[in-house]
């Protein structure tokens, strides 16, 4: 949100989340979790989470003695949900150390408009409240010509999976997203925290397209969960489900389209537009040909095998087609996913 407003180069430290645009990257990390989630399964996370928070641990620590040498004029900070960033108490006693008290700016949207409206604070707060305007009415206009795309056809009945293990609904702003989108998602809980749920209601709903969009994951991340869950787990309710049996599930990049509340949520609904529609759209001019993968059903119950595994090799395996022999990946054994 601050980079597409022009403060790249204000900007003097993040957190170890904070990765796009790639540029971001080099600058000095204030914040970084406390627990090995690279190490660890959906359910190990989900438990090691629900511990610490039970506990009145914290689930990520703040570089003190960095932040003072860097003494920001201001901060950036949520507490919209205690998993995905500092608390506000913790925040607020480091902030008492550092020599000259900053400017903090609490971000905590529920909903689409209240990521535009953080972006106008944002603008306000920083002298770039005319970017923000503009920021601002390019979202709107583009949701808007999304909602106009979709408004007539059949909105067919999907399910946003927003954890695995166990499996959690979405909420926030992705069920209205997925209204955009041209979908109804009634297990989501539109403006209110993502919820567990079970798999005897998940199959009531009966999704005739399921997402899977586990929160703080990347694409390459989520599909190696995938496999870790659902992999040769032939007799788990997943593939009873409509849209495994119609080949209708799809793994997407979560972090950068609908985890993280900022503009990118646009692309997000415009993405599961083409997932939940794809007979309105031209697969040819789509910008999310690397975003997503649709999942093989019967490659992840093991009913088939491939040259290559594209759920655990990781790094661009787990794209598919012209992403591959672009990069130098075809491997050449005539699988299904790719068409060389």
């Amino acid at each position: 949100m601050a980079c597409t407003l022009g403060l790249a180069d204000s900007i003097v430290g993040i957190t170890h989340e904070c990765d796009y645009p790639p540029e971001i990257k080099s600058k000095p990390i204030v914040v970084r979790a406390v627990l090995p989630l690279e190490r660890m399964t959906q359910s190990e996370i989900d438990r090691a989470v629900a511990e610490r928070i039970r506990n009145g641990q914290s689930l990520y620590a703040i570089d003190e003695q960095l932040l003072r040498e860097l003494a920001p004029d201001l901060i950036l900070t949520q507490n919209l949900c205690q998993v995905c960033a500092p608390s506000g108490n913790e925040v607020s006693q480091v902030i008492k150390a550092l020599p000259k008290a900053p400017q903090i700016l609490w971000l905590t949207p529920q909903s689409i408009d209240e990521i535009l409206d953080n972006v106008r604070e944002l603008g306000a707060a920083t002298d770039r409240t005319s970017e923000a305007a503009a920021l601002i009415h390019d979202c709107q206009n583009r949701l808007k010509t999304l909602a106009q795309r979709t408004q007539s056809v059949r909105k067919p009945k999907v399910f946003c999976m927003e954890w695995l293990d166990p499996v959690y609904a979405s909420g926030h702003w992705v069920p209205e997203l997925v209204k955009i989108a041209g979908g109804v998602d009634e297990l989501g809980r539109e403006r209110g925290e993502s919820v567990r749920i079970s798999w005897d209601e998940i199959a009531a709903w009966a999704p005739e397209v399921l997402v899977i969009m586990p929160c703080g994951f990347n694409l390459e991340q989520t599909m190696k969960q995938i496999w870790s869950v659902f992999g040769r787990k032939t007799s788990s309710p997943f593939f009873d489900l409509p849209a495994a049996r119609n080949n209708r599930v799809y793994a997407v990049d979560a972090n950068s389209f609908f985890a993280r509340p900022g503009p990118r949520v646009v692309e997000g609904a415009e993405l599961l537009a083409e997932l939940i529609h794809p007979e309105l759209f031209d697969p040819s001019t789509s910008s999310f040909s690397n975003s997503f993968q649709r999942i093989d059903i019967p490659q992840l119950k093991g009913e088939l095998t491939e040259g290559r595994d594209y759920y655990t090799e990781g790094s661009a395996m787990v794209f598919t087609g012209s992403y591959l022999q672009r990069r130098g990946y075809c491997c050449g054994s005539g699988c299904r996913h790719c068409p060389y």
